[in-house]
C-alpha cells in the first residue's frame, strides 16, 4: 500500500495519545485529504489494533477494531470472500450468529448465506455500497442455504434468486413464506434499526402477517433487495461517534409499501419542477469523520 506522509503524521500522533481523537486534531494534508477513501481503506486487509468503535455513520464512516464473521459455521457461511467484506463490529457478528441460529431452530431454513458486512476497517468500499461503511450493515442472501461446507470457488460462483415480479411491485414464484418467518426474526431483534427489502415483499407480509406485527414497522421498502435483504443495525454501546438513522415513521409503514408498489405498476407523471441533485465524485478522505485517518496503514 502506498504511504502518504501527512497521513502518517496524523495516524502515528493519534496513535501515540500526542493528540486527542475527537478534538484538536491537525488538519490533514491537502494532497492526503483529497485521495479517493475507497482505494485507502479498499486497501486494508485486516482490522485495526484497539477496542472496537464505530465511527461516523452508514454511509461516511469507518470502523476500529473490526471482528471478522468466520467464512464457516455451524448455522451459516459468508459469500464472495474474495471481497473480504465479512468484517463488522462485534456487534453485528454476534447478531448474525444469532439470527442464523435461530432461523436454523425455528423456520425450514438450516440457517445463512451472508452477503456483505463490512471491510476490515469500514469506509467506501471499492464497488457496490454507498452504506456499509461502519461495520453495522449486513446482506442476507435470499437463497435458502442447502450446505455450509463450500468450497472458495463455489462462494464466488454460487448466485442467489430473484424474489420480486412485477418489477418489485410483486413476490415472485421464488418468494415462499419461509422468507417472511426469516424476515420476521431478523427484525424482531431489538439491535435492528431497519431492513431493506424490495416493495412487493414488504407487502405480502403485510398482507399475511397474523399475530404480532410489530416487526414491520422495521422492516422499509428499498429499490433493489430482492437477491438478498439488508439489515442494520443501531448505534453499539461503547460509539460515542456513531450516527444513528433516524428511526422509522411511526405505524407499520403497510401503506407507503403499497403506494411505492402501486407506482411501480403505474408511475406518475413525471415532475416538471424536479431538478436531479448534481452528480458527485467518490468520497474523499476528508469527507470522512476526522478520526478514520488514523485507522489507514496500522
Amino acid at each position: 500500500m502506498r504511504v502518504w506522509p501527512g497521513l502518517v503524521v496524523v495516524a502515528l500522533a493519534l496513535v501515540a495519545g500526542c493528540v486527542p481523537v475527537r478534538e484538536g486534531l491537525p488538519p490533514l494534508d491537502a494532497t492526503v485529504s483529497g485521495q479517493e477513501a475507497r482505494l485507502l481503506f479498499g486497501a486494508e486487509r485486516g482490522a485495526s489494533s484497539g477496542a472496537p468503535e464505530v465511527i461516523g455513520g452508514y454511509s461516511r464512516g469507518c470502523l476500529a477494531g473490526a471482528a471478522r464473521l468466520a467464512e464457516t459455521g455451524p448455522t451459516w457461511a459468508a459469500m464472495r470472500l474474495s471481497r473480504n467484506r465479512n468484517w463488522g463490529h462485534p456487534e453485528l457478528v454476534d447478531y448474525v450468529q444469532d439470527l442464523s441460529a435461530r432461523v436454523a431452530a425455528e423456520t425450514p431454513w438450516r440457517g445463512l448465506y451472508v452477503g456483505d458486512m463490512s471491510q476490515p476497517r469500514g469506509g467506501p468500499m471499492l464497488s457496490g455500497h454507498v452504506s456499509h461503511q461502519s461495520g453495522l450493515d449486513v446482506d442476507i442472501w435470499m437463497l435458502p442455504p442447502t450446505r455450509f461446507d463450500l468450497s472458495a470457488a463455489e462462494r464466488e460462483n454460487l448466485s442467489s434468486i430473484s424474489t420480486r415480479s412485477a418489477g418489485g411491485a410483486r413476490v415472485g414464484e421464488s418468494w415462499t413464506p419461509a422468507h417472511m418467518e426469516v424476515m420476521r426474526l431478523a427484525a424482531s431483534d431489538p439491535r435492528v434499526a431497519r431492513i431493506f427489502v424490495f416493495p412487493g415483499a414488504k407487502v405480502w407480509m403485510c398482507d399475511n402477517a397474523t399475530g404480532d406485527r410489530s416487526w414491520l414497522r422495521n422492516i422499509r421498502p428499498a429499490a433493489g433487495h430482492h437477491y438478498h435483504f439488508h439489515v442494520r443495525l443501531s448505534c453499539p454501546a461503547g460509539s460515542p461517534g456513531c450516527v444513528n438513522q433516524d428511526p422509522p415513521p411511526p405505524g407499520d409503514g403497510c401503506d407507503e409499501a403499497r403506494q411505492w408498489a402501486a407506482n411501480i405498476l403505474n408511475p406518475p407523471p413525471p415532475d416538471p419542477d424536479y431538478e436531479p441533485p448534481p452528480p458527485r465524485g467518490p468520497l474523499t478522505l476528508g469527507e470522512l469523520p476526522r478520526q478514520c485517518a488514523a485507522l489507514l496503514g496500522g
